[in-house]
């Protein structure tokens, strides 16, 4: 009954519609589990403003989420392996959108654009923990935050140098584009709030193993690729592939060389097999350059096996705390039974007792989480 009381304080004075709202935002949002007080209060807000917990919001931070991991993976290799491509020298004669990828990255930033739009008339929740409505107040707590980073990733700096058809001006959109990236700062924010989920955190860190190797791919084929015009004797990792694979380079035909994929694919495993330190050598650096940054990428490798693959053992532990709880608990019952010498049909019943109980609180001591909610003091670390 208490639990049913603390669940329905404070929103049974909602209208359905609130509710349904309330209800729709945490299952979506990116935020705190969690309700605060401001949201089970009616809100006073001016208008053409949005709440920031709106079910609006929440699926238009998906969105952008969606946006950030496309541009997160597709930028550096649009910059490294496309923009010097002769494919790619073809956006000149036919316009702007004669490739679809070109079509793509104007529509990321023109939903980037209009996200800036929409962080000004969103609400946010001040230091007194009030919901902060007016257009002014918002506009300079945007400005004090997240406003310089959102513009920056927001412009598109190649529609700005459209047509200057240069290689220096090519190589500068290709950097420039990177600058997308600065929203992978607000996207980790976000998803800090699953880290209290170990398959979560586990697949996160995964998935942030796999993005930078993809990240240093990119890098590795761009090192090779601007040094190989300048070598007076074809020794870079380039050239060797295309020995390997018999797609010699041949200066005098752009196309010569290996494909795109092949280069992709031998730079993604060139990376992983470095950051994993196992190597085998088939790829290998020969330049100082192809030397040096190979050095990088083997302590960035050694610094990502103490940061993500060290904590595995600890998630994976976590992950099975119940389980250990559970049989630490039911051997402390059958301890118990033994020592005051229970008989089988009674034994019997503790047991199954036990089984049931925890199967409906797991684990969980309701006397001291009533006690704590009735006191309103912090739980007590056993609960």
């Amino acid at each position: 009954d208490l639990i049913q009381a603390g669940k329905s304080y404070g929103t049974s004075q909602l209208p359905p519609t609130a509710m349904q709202n309330l209800t729709a935002t945490r299952v979506l949002s990116l935020g705190a589990d969690v309700l605060p007080e401001y949201k089970l209060q009616a809100p006073r807000i001016h208008r053409w403003t949005i709440l920031h917990y709106s079910p609006f919001k929440a699926v238009w931070d998906w969105l952008i989420l969606l946006l950030v991991i496309y541009t997160a993976v597709f930028t550096p290799y649009s910059a490294a392996f496309l923009l010097n491509e002769e494919q790619e020298e073809k956006r000149w004669n036919c316009g702007y959108s004669c490739n679809p990828l070109n079509i793509i990255d104007l529509i990321v930033d023109i939903m980037f654009i209009v996200d800036i739009i929409i962080n000004f008339r969103t609400t946010y929740v001040n230091i007194n923990d009030e919901v902060v409505s007016h257009p002014g107040k918002i506009a300079i707590h945007y400005f004090k935050g997240w406003f310089l980073i959102d513009m920056v990733a927001a412009i598109p700096f190649d529609l700005l140098i459209f047509r200057s058809g240069s290689d220096e001006t090519t190589t500068l959109i290709g950097l420039l584009k990177t600058a997308r990236l600065l929203r992978l700062v607000r996207v980790a924010r976000k998803l800090d709030r699953y880290s209290e989920y170990g398959a979560a955190v586990l697949f996160l860190l995964m998935c942030t193993f796999a993005l930078i190797a993809h990240w240093l791919a990119c890098i590795w084929y761009a090192i090779g690729n601007v040094e190989r015009p300048y070598m007076e004797h074809k020794i870079g990792w380039l050239d060797n592939l295309g020995d390997q694979i018999g797609k010699r380079y041949n200066d005098s035909d752009l196309s010569s060389g290996p494909s795109i994929k092949d280069k992709y694919v031998t730079a993604l495993y060139f990376t992983f097999s470095s950051l994993t330190s196992v190597g085998f050598g088939n790829v290998s650096p020969n330049t100082n350059s192809e030397k040096i940054f190979s050095i990088c990428v083997m302590l960035i490798g050694s610094l990502m096996y103490a940061s993500i693959f060290g904590n595995v053992s600890a998630i994976i532990q976590r992950l099975y705390s119940g389980t250990a709880r559970y049989h630490t608990q039911m051997l402390r019952v059958k301890e118990f039974i033994r020592f005051h010498q229970i008989p089988n049909p009674l034994r019997q019943r503790l047991e199954e007792y036990f089984q049931h109980a925890w199967s409906y609180t797991n684990g969980i001591d309701m006397n001291a989480v009533s006690a704590w909610l009735m006191r309103g003091e912090p739980p007590p670390p056993q609960v």
